[in-house]
């Protein structure tokens, strides 16, 4: 497992690279990027195969962590700006 981990955090910085050269590039709407960076951390874990030893159930996992974290560090950094329903009472 903590083979996957240490994977997983290798291929992180690619995962957020293609993505943010994907809202560059492409009009999506927000809330479909979590999808799209789990996809995206898929197929980059899946074919990394030249890259590492681990089978590609291991690579598929990595890549599904790496996507994930890209959403929450996304979300982690991003500023918000306003209030919330429950604050405004």
């Amino acid at each position: 497992m903590e083979t996957v981990l240490l994977f997983a955090s290798v291929i992180l910085p690619i995962v957020s690279a293609l993505i943010q050269v994907m809202k560059k590039s492409v009009n999506l709407p927000k809330n479909y990027l979590p999808l799209i960076s789990i996809v995206i951390g898929l197929l980059v874990g899946g074919l990394a195969f030249p890259f590492t030893d681990l089978d590609l159930t291991m690579r598929l996992w990595a890549g599904l962590f790496a996507g994930l974290s890209n959403v929450g560090v996304f979300e982690l950094v991003k500023k918000r700006e306003g209030s919330t329903k429950d604050s405004d009472k």
